[in-house]
């Protein structure tokens, strides 16, 4: 009992220490950076932005998560951080299995490895606030148990100080952007992460949206083996995304069509994303029966949809103002467009500024408003992706700034630009402009209203704000 009592405080020692550490690191960075201003010295951007990398880098946690978020938002951070940060990877060290059973046990109590037939104690994977495992449900179905680190509550707490830090950090070197609301946003996203029991509404609120699609599969829950900080779910099997890029073409379209719907259609009809389109979110199931001899690939029937940690629900007004802009964008309506900034939650918009944030509007519907068959981003890698236009719009932010970005912004342009990401790792050719039509077609603000309200009551997710 004394060594386990050892080893949990030997475990928040080292957490403890290693913020004090980068906290340490974050600040002498920050310090530098004053000391260049307050000296009249130029700065060194590169030289600040590998410093102020290395020093999130020994953390590993959360903020990872963060960085990589903030690396996606022009002038979010200026381009010298975006390129450090963006090359962080957020991992953490597995729990190993003593301390598994001992979590299993804090969650679902004594007799937990008697509710299972089976329960692999070394995780089938592992990211920044827990990990899954693989288990055995006494009915045979397959499961996947996600469970929450230890004390994550108080890290992502100290996570989030430090992001302040870098923040605060930005303002006084390119105040290009006012990042007030972006702070309130990534704070309430990742604070969301930690509770599992909200997580499973937003994934039954998916089951529900989906439940006639067969081209998108979501997990079911098992409530009865599920906690704050305990998920268990159906294992869906199938096939990393990437295993596809040499298929065909027509295989490779086939799952960016589903990506698309999966992202556009409860954006559209019910007004919520998944914020989070990360490469190993999804997998791909195939068609029974198939199966290539040489690369081992059958034919993708669909994606698998993983993870419901980073969903971010919009009142539907903001949706009617993504419609309006691409209208706008689309029939060269400047007044629609303005209103549709407005309505976004962006204030005091300068005609300058308008026509800056147009620039990047562009770019995120470019391939929506081109009637045609083409790859997402012509000519454009998926590490290079958006880095022409987010350096056109820093430049004149400078000039013309500064600008608020609303907090509805942020996990919209997150999303999109992953997702974008994606279709260029999987190099499909695409009529992306017919694709969102078809999405969009009859849109009617009411009826968009109530099906949210309803689906949004049945899965037991609160309503946004409006």
């Amino acid at each position: 009992m004394n060594d386990r009592k050892d080893e949990e405080e030997n475990r928040l020692s080292a957490r403890a220490a290693r913020y004090v550490r980068v906290g340490t690191n974050v600040g002498a960075v920050a310090a530098r950076v004053a000391g260049q201003r307050l000296l009249g010295l130029g700065s060194d951007d590169a030289s600040n932005a590998a410093a102020l990398a290395a020093a999130l880098g020994g953390l590993k946690g959360p903020i990872m998560k963060v960085a990589q978020l903030m690396a996606t938002i022009p002038e979010a951070l200026p381009a010298e951080y975006a390129q450090e940060l963006s090359q962080l990877q957020s991992q953490a060290p597995p729990m190993g299995p003593a301390f598994v059973r001992r979590r299993m046990l804090a969650e679902l109590g004594t007799d937990w490895a008697a509710r299972f037939k089976s329960f692999d104690q070394q995780p089938a994977a592992s990211a920044s606030l827990g990990q899954v495992h693989r288990a055995i449900a006494h009915d045979g179905r397959a499961l996947a148990c996600k469970l929450q680190y230890p004390d994550m509550q108080s890290a992502v707490e100290a996570d989030l100080n430090q992001l302040k830090v870098v923040f605060a950090l930005h303002a006084r070197m390119n105040p290009a952007v006012d990042t007030s609301e972006i702070i309130k946003e990534v704070s309430a996203r990742l604070r969301e992460e930690l509770d599992y029991e909200l997580e499973a509404r937003h994934m039954a609120l998916y089951a529900l949206i989906f439940r006639d699609e067969p081209s998108i599969r979501v997990p079911e829950i098992t409530a009865d083996l599920s906690t704050k900080r305990l998920l268990t779910m159906t294992w869906l099997e199938g096939r990393k995304l990437l295993d596809y890029k040499p298929a065909p073409l027509e295989d490779r379209n086939a799952i960016a069509k589903a990506m698309f719907k999966a992202w556009w259609y409860p954006f559209s009809h019910y007004g919520v994303i998944h914020g989070d389109p990360h490469l190993g979110n999804y997998t791909i199931f195939e068609h029974a029966g198939t199966g290539n001899d040489t690369t081992g690939l059958g034919t993708p029937a669909g994606i698998n949809l993983l993870d419901y940690g980073c969903i971010r629900t919009f009142p539907t007004k903001f949706v009617q103002g993504v419609i309006d802009l691409y209208n706008g964008l689309l029939h060269n309506k400047r007044e629609l467009v303005v209103h549709a900034y407005e309505t976004w939650g962006f204030a005091g918009l300068s005609n300058e500024l308008i026509d800056v944030l147009s620039i990047w509007a562009r770019f995120i519907y470019g391939p929506l408003l081109d009637d045609r068959e083409r790859e997402i981003a012509d000519g454009t890698t998926p590490g290079q992706y958006g880095r022409k236009e987010a350096f056109t719009v820093h430049k004149q932010l400078k000039e013309k700034g500064p600008v608020r970005v609303p907090r509805e912004f942020v996990f919209m342009d997150r999303a999109a630009i992953g997702l974008g990401g994606v279709f260029l790792h999987l190099g499909a050719r695409l009529n992306w402009y017919k694709m969102f039509n078809e999405t969009i077609e009859g849109f009617v603000l009411d009826e968009v209203a109530e099906r949210q309200k309803e689906a949004f009551a049945i899965a037991g997710v609160p309503l946004p704000a409006a």
